[in-house]
């Protein structure tokens, strides 16, 4: 049996056998492959594309997805051992590992961390503590990576950049009202140094670096595979001769649990928005976004409007990519 949590665990030809799948699945996108076959999809935050997508992609499989949202339509659910259970939560994952592991051929879990402390939600307990207890594989929907999100984004890629072995990808910071999540920036950097692209991490301030353990594995897969990792805080010299514009806002993890606090810091970067004049530096790059995108803050509308910006691709991809996931997991089982 085996989980996706992260792309780190699958090697460059594992993943490039699920993109190459997912190509098929796009030609021919229903079949009968997961007939007979269940997945449950246990959202603790809100979804629109990841739900959607591992619905559609399930049905027209053959297959059932059970979506539940703990706390709301399901009993609230507790990850931590050794608890005295007189909180909120109605039920431990244990149990809910274990009754879903009967009911189900695989469980999906999405399930952002809480903002308090990084030193505890860079551990990523949440869905490991799933995982050690399921009988059955374990999908990571996001916790603080987007493991799915990075096969969009590389099946995305090949289909406009075509092998993406020393393109110039640029994953650029953009401002935001408050501080989000970093996975899906964690995972980029993950994915495209697998696939030994040149990367160009652009942050306007050193407190913006993602997490040590995430650059660590950035750097040793891009040396093993034969790309790079370079950090600027340079806007020229990240967008110059970029072949792939990818950007996302993220939190300073020095000010992680202090919104206030960190606010502060990046109000003097709203210039970082991706725009037209940005994008003319670039090597006529695509540009994406994993979405969903504030307009005007992140990217302006005529970048978004543009025949370069293929976020919708990437979206679709979704779809195409995590049903070759689910053929993978559940096929034969």
């Amino acid at each position: 049996m085996r989980h996706f949590l992260t792309t780190v665990d699958w090697s460059r030809e594992e993943i490039q056998g699920l993109l190459d799948r997912a190509d098929e699945l796009r030609k021919k996108p229903t079949g009968s492959q997961l007939a007979g076959r269940t997945i449950a999809l246990l959202f603790m935050n809100p979804s629109m594309r990841t739900r959607t997508s591992f619905e559609v992609g399930a049905f027209q499989l053959g297959a059932h997805a059970v979506v539940l949202e703990p706390g709301k339509g399901a009993w609230g659910i507790e990850f931590e051992t050794g608890l005295v259970m007189d909180g909120e939560a109605e039920e431990h994952i244990i149990e809910v590992a274990g009754v879903l592991s009967r009911y189900c051929d695989a469980i999906a879990l999405r399930s952002f961390p809480l903002f308090k402390d990084w030193s505890i939600d860079r551990q990523d307990r949440v869905i490991k503590a799933l995982a050690r207890h399921a009988s059955v594989p374990v999908i990571n929907m996001e916790t603080i990576v987007h493991p799915c999100q990075e096969l969009a984004l590389m099946r995305t890629i090949q289909d406009h950049l075509g092998r993406p072995d020393k393109r110039k990808f640029l994953l650029t910071w953009t401002w935001h009202p408050r501080p989000l999540n970093t996975a899906v920036a964690n995972s980029a950097l993950l994915i495209a140094s697998k696939f030994a692209m040149d990367i160009t991490l652009l942050v306007p301030h050193g407190d913006y670096l993602l997490d040590e353990q995430f650059m660590d594995i950035a750097y040793e897969q891009a040396e093993s595979s034969g790309g790079s990792l370079d950090i600027t805080t340079d806007i020229e010299a990240g967008y110059r001769d970029a072949d792939f514009v990818y950007a996302k806002s993220w939190g300073a993890l020095p000010f992680y649990g202090r919104p206030e606090d960190e606010a502060k810091l990046r109000e003097s970067y709203r210039h970082f928005m991706v725009d037209e004049e940005k994008m003319a530096m670039t090597n006529q790059a695509r540009f994406s976004h994993c979405l969903p995108l504030r307009r005007n803050i992140k990217a302006t509308d005529a970048v978004m409007d543009a025949d370069y910006c293929v976020a919708l691709d990437e979206a679709e991809n979704r779809l195409h990519v995590q049903k070759a996931l689910m053929v993978e997991l559940l096929q034969g089982r």
